[in-house]
């Protein structure tokens, strides 16, 4: 294990801030390298220990990401800090602006069809110079994912940024990340909807004080307030647990150190 990785509930976590991520992201386009990264919150480190395929599909990326700050206020707590939180839409939008000045090529996969227009319309107002090789909804059956992975290979794209819910994203990367000839895969969930104007990001007040997800489940309490409240309880007593007795939780996420 090297000095820039901390193992969280047997999931290996890579210790960067912001800059050192995108520092890496960039490296590895420039150089020709793949880079498939996968980013955490608390959900979805609690869904990883009902669902070994999403454990497996995560632990398997390049890069893991601490994406929510109760996953770096457990990682102080627990004595395996994390220098910051590296939330995935943040993420996104500064590897849109460096991709735009250094003239990368970039996929858009996922979300409904008339939110990807929207999106798409609005990256071109932020980017206009954005080199955009292609884009699809993300809506298509497991049946559809190889000739969709064809079609970004043949796009020329050297970023794929990824639409989509957990864990259709984590399964499409494990599967078809390396297919898509891209040198970057980067699943940012809801960014779509947020740039689309389809849903709101909380402010940054509400980010710092860990409450991002509560501002998210105000504009759906029906769809998301009984998940979070769910998988945030189990994500306490997870971290109540580890800080009791330090075992790893998902065996399949701490074989590489």
């Amino acid at each position: 294990m090297t000095k820039e990785r901390q193992t969280l509930f047997g999931v290996r976590l890579d210790a960067l801030t912001m800059d050192q991520t995108l520092d890496r992201c960039l490296t590895a386009v420039r150089e020709g390298e793949r880079l498939e990264i996968g980013v955490v919150n608390a959900a979805k480190l609690v869904n990883m220990r009902r669902d070994p395929a999403l454990a497996r599909a995560v632990s398997g990326c390049d890069l893991v990401l601490a994406d929510g700050q109760a996953v770096v206020w457990a990682g102080r707590l627990l004595r395996r800090p994390l220098p910051e939180r590296v939330a995935g839409i943040d993420l996104f939008m500064r590897l849109l602006a460096e991709a735009e000045t250094a003239g990368m090529s970039v996929y858009f996969l996922g979300a409904r069809q008339e939110v990807l227009e929207r999106m798409l319309r609005e990256v071109a107002a932020r980017f206009p110079a954005l080199r955009v090789a292609g884009s699809r909804n993300g809506y298509f059956d497991d049946s559809e994912q190889p000739a969709i992975a064809d079609a970004v290979k043949e796009s020329g794209a050297q970023l794929l940024f990824l639409g989509m819910t957990s864990p259709k994203k984590e399964i499409f990367v494990a599967g078809y990340g390396e297919r898509s000839g891209v040198n970057l895969v980067h699943g940012v969930g809801g960014s779509f909807d947020i740039l689309a104007g389809v849903t709101r990001r909380a402010p940054e007040g509400w980010q710092r004080l860990g409450l991002e997800w509560l501002y998210r489940a105000a504009q759906e309490p029906r769809r998301l307030g009984r998940r979070y409240l769910t998988t945030n309880v189990a994500f306490v007593l997870m971290t109540a647990r580890e800080l009791l007795r330090p075992t790893p939780s998902i065996r399949t996420a701490s074989r590489e150190s």
